[in-house]
């Protein structure tokens, strides 16, 4: 059977990696992998890259099945408890967010992680493609968490991540930092940023020598953790999505 080649479909349309994630399947880096691994066709025809649009009337095919009904766009707030890893599966057998949640949430996708000893504000999605734009720092939102730490504190060392760091050759953008209070050697932290790359505040902390006990975040972009229980979820309402998301989205 041939195989359609790296150029998009003629007549406009989305990206084919796009249309998986918006059906709520994986999200939108996961379904570029599941088109390496030739689990997708467009019209029957198997996809060796996610350079191809897809245009109306297309069939797009998932190992064999048609891509389900689009469905409503959803958000939740979840207070991740710590202990428990943001992944659908892990392969040391460690608990994850996912089995934690209600059966009737049906297949949803974290925005950003948080990792296995962190806690707090998670937003979970029904939209792959929604979870990639939130996840990327041009959208701007900015997360926030309140963080314990163990150290001396430096306030110019603190003060001076808002112009970014580089530790071990990886460069860590503006981080705003500020003391909350302190407690003997213990101190809480505020602290904001726009990216988050993988445990970035920990690592950032530890090159300045402050050990992290606790970390929570309080928000992501317009979302707060609020009062919302340890394990409790709860879903944003359509009318605020739309506000926060604008009406053209989808």
């Amino acid at each position: 059977m041939p195989r359609i080649p790296e150029t998009a479909i003629p007549g406009g349309g989305e990206r084919v990696a796009k249309v998986i994630a918006r059906a709520g399947l994986c999200s939108r880096r996961e379904a570029e992998q599941w088109i390496e691994a030739g689990r997708i066709t467009i019209n029957g025809r198997p996809l060796t890259s996610p350079a191809v649009n897809v245009a109306a009337g297309d069939v797009v095919t998932v190992d064999g099945s048609p891509l389900p009904e689009r469905t409503r766009l959803r958000l939740w707030r979840y207070h991740k408890p710590p202990g428990l890893m943001t992944t659908h599966s892990d392969p040391q057998g460690r608990p994850t967010v996912f089995e934690r949640l209600p059966e009737d949430m049906g297949r949803v996708i974290s925005i950003g992680r948080l990792d296995l000893p962190s806690e707090g504000l998670l937003l979970l999605t029904n939209d792959g493609s929604l979870a990639r734009h939130l996840e990327l720092p041009s959208t701007g939102w900015r997360r926030r968490y309140r963080v314990r730490v163990h150290g001396t504190i430096e306030p110019a060392a603190l003060a001076g991540l808002a112009a970014g760091i580089t530790i071990e050759g990886i460069r860590y953008g503006a981080i705003e930092a500020a003391v909350e209070r302190v407690q003997g050697s213990n101190a809480w932290l505020s602290v904001a940023l726009h990216e988050g790359k993988n445990r970035e505040i920990r690592k950032v902390l530890q090159a300045l020598r402050l050990d992290v006990g606790r970390l929570i975040r309080i928000s992501y972009g317009p979302f707060q953790l609020g009062s919302l229980v340890r394990g409790g979820v709860e879903e944003v309402q359509g009318k605020v999505l739309r506000e926060q998301l604008g009406k053209n989205w989808r």
